[in-house]
């Protein structure tokens, strides 16, 4: 019994790096899980990527030390972390999918929706929010849904347009700091340029 619950153990800990990454890389990215499966060869790809890192370290820094399974497991979650934090800078901010676009391998991006991908583009942009009962909401998204189908915008200089003209623009409601409105109840989005309104 106890080589059993030592040989589980040994997996645990060579499995360690990769969940911790996994993890990671599921708290910094707006991507969903995937079911079980999924996250258990995400997992074990980190683990490699750990694993391999530690390794390597371990054979480059040969201090003539014995690396306890402690220290190893350190260095090989550590390594992994690293790793996917690179890899979570990549994601959120379209790099690799940016270079394959330049030299025509492809015209996705490496943002998790179409929606995800049009604030990420247009993050320099103020919004006009049309709401399902005709009203329009136009301010600045300080913090918006990462999915159209769950979450809430965070709207500040907030200013509710006047119907039919679209041209105008409505009063600062200087009173309010912010207002928080479902997505459930947002029809469409318009992203609105700077400097379109410094013209205005």
């Amino acid at each position: 019994m106890s080589w059993a619950s030592s040989e589980v153990v040994s997996v645990l800990v060579f499995l360690l790096p990769g969940f911790v990454a996994a993890a990671v890389f599921y708290s910094l990215t707006s991507f969903p899980k995937p079911n079980e499966f999924g996250q258990v060869i995400q997992a074990l790809v980190f683990t490699m990527v750990g694993q391999s890192i530690a390794w390597t370290l371990r054979q480059i820094l040969d201090l003539g030390i014995s690396w306890s399974i402690g220290l190893e497991a350190t260095v090989a979650v550590l390594s992994a972390v690293v790793f996917t934090l690179l890899v979570v800078y990549i994601s959120n901010n379209d790099i690799a999918h940016w270079f394959f676009r330049r030299i025509g391998l492809t015209r996705e991006n490496s943002y998790s929706s179409e929606w995800y991908s049009s604030f990420a583009q247009n993050s320099d942009s103020y919004v006009v929010l049309h709401l399902k009962d005709g009203r329009r909401l136009y301010g600045w998204p300080r913090e918006w849904p990462s999915r159209p189908e769950q979450g809430h915008f965070r709207i500040i200089e907030a200013q509710w347009l006047p119907e039919g003209d679209s041209d105008s623009m409505g009063e600062e409601i200087p009173e309010i700091s912010a207002i928080v409105v479902s997505v459930d109840n947002v029809s469409m989005v318009e992203f609105v340029k700077l400097r379109q309104v410094d013209e205005e």
